[in-house]
């Protein structure tokens, strides 16, 4: 019985401690996740997305523009977080907020790199908007209820091994 009793508590214990926030200084955890109406972006092709449409995974929404220069320092490990076999369920939508055509964020994937990620856009800065963002990049990160529970606010190394253990417990 006592060996169960301990076996009980360090599972908890870990479990607990692996949802606390990671050491990470521009990690922004909300007290309460926030839902949002109406979170349509564009696609390439300039086809509509709706954030609903993605309930059950883990989103990461990504605002980026080619002029900032920590975007480009940022969207190499982005789009290796996106290829991480951890996180089979995470879904990151590199959204570009730059007004800037088709053809200017193609070369800058080229330039980065860029495989695992597709290019989205919010061109008229409605989402910007309604996300509250004072800068790029923002990152925010919405539960598979499509809530924001998270936000990165800055660079941040998405590689990081400690982010990834704490992403992954919403995978």
């Amino acid at each position: 019985m006592k060996i169960l009793i301990i076996f009980v508590y360090l599972l908890t214990t870990s479990f607990s401690y692996a949802l606390e926030k990671p050491d990470i200084k521009n990690l922004v955890l909300l007290k309460e996740p926030k839902n949002y109406k109406g979170v349509i972006f564009k696609d390439e092709n300039q086809k509509n997305l709706d954030l609903s449409d993605y309930k059950g995974k883990l989103i990461i929404f990504n605002f980026w523009a080619t002029w900032c220069t920590p975007c480009r320092e940022e969207i190499p490990s982005l789009d290796m977080l996106q290829s991480d076999k951890r996180l089979d369920n995470l879904k990151i939508f590199p959204i570009n907020i730059g007004q800037e055509d088709l053809s200017k964020s193609k070369a800058f994937f080229k330039k980065y790199n860029i495989q695992n990620l597709n290019i989205y856009f919010d061109s008229t800065i409605i989402l910007a908007k309604k996300f509250r963002l004072r800068g790029v990049p923002t990152s925010i990160i919405f539960n598979k209820k499509g809530e924001e529970f998270a936000r990165v606010v800055g660079l941040i190394d998405f590689n990081d091994e400690e982010f990834i253990k704490w992403l992954k417990n919403f995978n």
